[in-house]
């Protein structure tokens, strides 16, 4: 490629590339032909890399009919090589799967016991202190399960911070925390009852609903909502 080719694009103005546009305003703003100009990465001698995704959806006419174009049929358009057609049906391909995948459901949660009772299997035992988060959707849905802590005997819990940024990554609309008591008493302390209070007041602030404090002993659980902490 000549100095002057690769100095195409470079004569467009900076708020005008599709990689700056999309890191100033987001993928949703740019266009069509700007994505695909990302993903082509470079023009070709005399052609920069917009121009060319443009004719690439000239030729093609709509993104159904690129969706589908085989490697020849993409090769057949002057600039777009071997590599460049592999690359784009994978992106492609990649597209696809991603909007066909759905979000991953481990178990839905109908009631304190239930969540107690799978707590109580996984986490009785335990020689240090584990906090864990059950993320829920709308309809109380596990979708994500993370241990958030784990410390020694007497360490204190995890900040309230640590747990809503997982409410927030995951799309949570609720959620369950628990942690066991390496000593067997699942009775709470005064600062499980400070933390739990806590996390309700930050859960009202950003919309998203403690539902249960659990506690974890050796052979049983409590539950904070239950006795009116939560």
């Amino acid at each position: 490629m000549t100095i002057k080719s690769m100095n195409l694009i470079k004569e467009v103005p900076i708020q005008s590339r599709p990689r700056e546009r999309l890191e100033q305003y987001g993928e949703k703003a740019l266009a069509n032909h700007e994505l695909l100009a990302i993903l082509l990465r470079t023009g070709t001698k005399g052609t920069n890399v917009v121009t060319l995704a443009l004719s690439m959806l000239n030729q093609f006419e709509d993104l159904y009919y690129l969706k589908t174009a085989s490697c020849q049929e993409l090769m057949t358009v002057a600039g777009i090589g071997r590599i460049k057609a592999i690359e784009l049906k994978a992106a492609i391909e990649l597209g696809t799967r991603i909007s066909q995948a759905s979000q991953i459901k481990i178990g839905q949660i109908t009631s304190s016991t239930k969540a107690g009772e799978m707590l109580l299997l996984e986490m009785r035992g335990l020689q240090q202190e584990h906090l864990v988060v059950l993320y829920l959707n709308t309809k109380n849905e596990i979708i994500k399960k993370e241990t958030i802590f784990i410390g020694g005997l007497n360490s204190s819990i995890a900040h309230p911070r640590e747990i809503f940024k997982g409410a927030v990554r995951y799309s949570a609309a609720r959620m369950i925390v628990g942690h066991n008591h390496p000593s067997g008493n699942p009775e709470p302390s005064e600062a499980d009852i400070q933390f739990t209070r806590r996390m309700s007041e930050c859960g009202e602030l950003m919309g998203i609903d403690l539902l249960d404090h659990i506690i974890i002993g050796e052979h049983e659980f409590i539950s904070l909502k239950e006795i009116g902490v939560c």
